[in-house]
């Protein structure tokens, strides 16, 4: 194993979100994105929920009462990207989203890799609803993966995939988080810390103002960008990203975390199943094994 970068098999896992409002964030998250409640703990005055598909983990809301809403301008969350198996299943999804009032549509694209739908939701935290193309037709330039963002006809491709079984299915139907794209200050400092501390491995670094990375080769597992951030410094206690999770497979990579974390003199806390360190601008990420339960989740 190369301990310099992350096990090809690294996952993402549920994004935990600070929120003003819980129950009707739950009721949209719910209601545009077909998740359900799976579990709930109270910790003082705050109230965490974990939302999900089925088993799977894809949301954490935590209630915390009285901080300042989203800045779109500092680092922090530019969207959470949420993964559906096929073509169905994305657009069933996206008929949700697009039919909630609360929800704000931005945009919709073809990168190649990927076809992606954009909202906004009710707390200003952008969401991606997207479904991979195949690995056998993604384009290599050497190390890099090409991407790009072609107009993407939002009805024409309901039209074309739409199906009432995927309506009706809703939350029965998996997702996963595929990806995270954030906000940071200075592209240098964040490659600095996702690429050569995290261990993930740049796959796209043509894009202005962005850097893409991942592992295993996925076409991007964290994005960051300065477009609307440049120059923020350390994020101070707001609403919105409040937890990036990465899931390895084995305590041997949480072992060869560590190593790099200790070798840039990053501060890390290790809980033995999990290891969380904050990035430059004070964004916490926490790097852990695989079957992590809710209870688990809503422990840290």
């Amino acid at each position: 194993m190369d301990e310099r970068i992350l096990n090809p098999a690294t996952s993402m896992g549920a994004v935990t979100l600070r929120v003003g409002d819980l129950e009707g964030m739950s009721a949209y998250y719910s209601n545009a994105f077909a998740m359900e409640p799976l579990e709930e703990q109270s910790r003082g005055p705050e109230v965490h929920r974990v939302l999900g598909r089925g088993t799977t983990p894809l949301v954490r809301l935590i209630h915390t009462p009285g901080l300042p809403g989203v800045d779109p301008r500092q680092s922090g969350l530019f969207h959470t990207a949420f993964l559906f198996d096929d073509k169905a299943s994305l657009a069933a999804t996206v008929l949700r989203a697009a039919q909630d009032p609360r929800s704000r549509f931005v945009g919709s694209s073809d990168h190649l890799v990927s076809e992606a739908f954009y909202f906004t939701d009710p707390e200003g935290n952008g969401v991606e609803l997207y479904t991979d193309r195949d690995r056998s037709t993604w384009i290599h330039d050497g190390e890099q993966i090409r991407m790009a963002t072609i107009h993407l006809d939002p009805n024409e491709y309901l039209r074309q995939h739409l199906t009432q079984a995927a309506v009706d299915a809703g939350p029965a139907l998996v997702g996963r988080v595929g990806h995270v794209h954030l906000q940071v200050g200075d592209l240098a400092a964040a490659s600095a810390f996702y690429v050569d501390a995290l261990g993930f491995e740049t796959t796209q670094a043509g894009y202005p103002g962005a850097v893409f990375a991942s592992a295993g080769g996925y076409h991007h597992h964290v994005a960051m960008n300065t477009w609307n951030s440049r120059g923020s410094g350390p994020r101070a206690a707001s609403l919105g990203l409040g937890d990036v999770s990465v899931t390895v497979p084995g305590r041997d990579d949480l072992d060869a975390l560590t190593t790099r974390l200790r070798a840039r003199d990053l501060q890390y806390a290790d809980t033995g199943r999990a290891v969380t360190v904050a990035d430059p601008w004070g964004t916490q990420v926490t790097v852990a094994l695989p079957d992590l339960t809710t209870e688990e989740l809503l422990a840290r």
